[in-house]
């Protein structure tokens, strides 16, 4: 393409009063595709900056009518480290969030490799993840959960707690099992048989002897209520068959009226 000579911008003269005198300062004037300077390209060229990159503030692009594009791909401008721009013809790049990351003219921002996160928006690079872990699809560092732990920066994953030992916190070594206490694989705390009446066994919980005591005191005593309770059962059903018993004989006391019984024959007397 050839150009022709170039016209200078012109110059807008400002007054600054200094001291009861007033000193005039060259600033430069808005450049737009009707003045001079335009005139001098061909602005029937101009295209969409693509994306990745963004509008520059120059004549090459001024002097194009439609925001965002430039009189050739090369006048644009590509998006800082930190920015993005998924879109064609824009003006500026926007800030990748939180997790996220780009090196220069990216119209996407990048997750974080695994192990790594950027606590920042804008970011350029990413930081090891402190004593967390975070997969390759997360984006921000995670703390290990229950029964985990993790204590290396810049990890994928958390390791359980070993058998025999608990992790009471997920960044700190794991705690190796009191003797008395159980701590199976995965555990978060140790624990224990219930005190003074049980205790440790090897991998179970069996009865204390004073557990057993009790047992056998309580059991003589149910023991004792249960055959005296029956004992007075049978006085009681003993005392009331024997006051039945003429009842069910039909056996009444003899009675008698006058001195004769009660239930001799009638006696025809005669009048």
């Amino acid at each position: 393409m050839v150009m022709s000579q170039t016209t200078p911008t012109p110059a807008v003269l400002t007054a600054i009063p200094v001291e009861n005198a007033t000193v005039l300062t060259p600033t430069s004037a808005p450049v737009s595709s009707t003045t001079p300077s335009c005139s001098a390209f061909n602005i029937s060229n101009c295209e969409p900056c693509a994306p990745g990159w963004q509008y520059d503030n120059t004549l090459l692009c001024a002097c194009c009518s439609e925001p965002g594009s430039c009189l050739f791909p090369g006048a644009c401008l590509p998006c800082t480290v930190g920015f993005y721009q998924p879109l064609a013809g824009q003006q500026q790049c926007l800030p990748c969030g939180r997790g996220f990351y780009t090196s220069s003219g990216c119209s996407q921002c990048q997750t974080c490799p695994g192990g790594s996160e950027a606590l920042q928006s804008a970011a350029k690079d990413c930081t090891p993840c402190r004593p967390m872990h975070k997969a390759p699809h997360q984006t921000m560092c995670q703390i290990c959960s229950s029964g985990s732990f993790q204590i290396n920066w810049g990890q994928e994953s958390c390791d359980i707690c070993p058998e025999n030992h608990y992790c009471p916190s997920p960044d700190v070594n794991p705690i190796h099992c009191p003797s008395d206490a159980f701590c199976p694989e995965g555990s978060a705390a140790p624990g224990y048989c219930m005190e003074t009446f049980f205790r440790k066994a090897g991998d179970t919980c069996e009865l204390a002897p004073v557990t057993i005591a009790l047992l056998v005191i309580v059991g003589g005593a149910l023991l004792f209520i249960i055959v005296m309770v029956a004992r007075k059962m049978r006085d009681t059903d003993g005392e009331l068959s024997v006051s039945r018993a003429p009842l069910l004989r039909k056996e009444r006391p003899q009675g008698r009226y006058y001195g004769i019984p009660c239930d001799a024959e009638p006696v025809y007397a005669g009048w």
